[in-house]
């Protein structure tokens, strides 16, 4: 992928899919480094799921055989001298607890490092999309500290649906208001 914000797309997607009511987005950025960390309360993977969930090959999807998301984010990150780690626990077996963690460290000042690109459409794409999700946004920067909470949002706005465009137009303005240092 072009940006790294497509795979946080695409891996907040996946969160989606396996039902998962809160979806935290946490960015850690230094001067040279970047940690990516996409966690959920979604229904996890079996361990033998979890073993080869980074072969492109294997896949929960249906409409195709062919999952590239994970294989393609553990390559940006060791393309760059980092790592990808997954950690994951089932809803059948911890009914309490479950949910997974995908960890991506990058060294961003690697010739291979792939941009971030535009997380803020990332964020409000997810919120658009799937307005029943909570998502916790947390991108910390030196000297800088970006958050969205949705749970938060839901607090003040009551009733009105996150999807509504007024409600989405004011994400994205709060977002880049925090991002410009306003």
């Amino acid at each position: 992928m072009k940006e790294l914000s497509l795979n946080i797309l695409d891996i907040a997607q996946n969160s989606i899919h396996a039902e998962a009511s809160l979806v935290t987005i946490r960015l850690t950025e230094t001067e040279t480094t970047l940690k990516l960390e996409i966690i959920d309360d979604g229904k996890g993977m079996s361990a033998a799921f979890l073993e080869r969930v980074t072969d492109p090959f294997s896949t929960t999807r249906t409409t195709r055989k062919v999952g590239m998301g994970l294989p393609l984010l553990k390559l940006a990150a060791e393309q760059t001298g980092g790592y990808l780690s997954i950690s994951s626990r089932e809803r059948a077996l911890h009914p309490e607890d479950h949910g997974t963690e995908v960890t991506a460290f990058f060294h961003k000042d690697h010739l291979d490092f792939t941009p971030l690109g535009d997380v803020i459409s990332t964020v409000v794409s997810l919120v658009q999309g799937s307005p029943d999700v909570d998502f916790c946004f947390l991108h910390l920067l030196p000297g800088k500290r970006v958050e969205l909470d949705t749970r938060e949002l839901r607090e003040v706005l009551g009733d009105i649906p996150l999807s509504s465009p007024e409600v989405l137009v004011w994400i994205r303005d709060t977002l880049e208001e925090q991002y410009s240092g306003e």
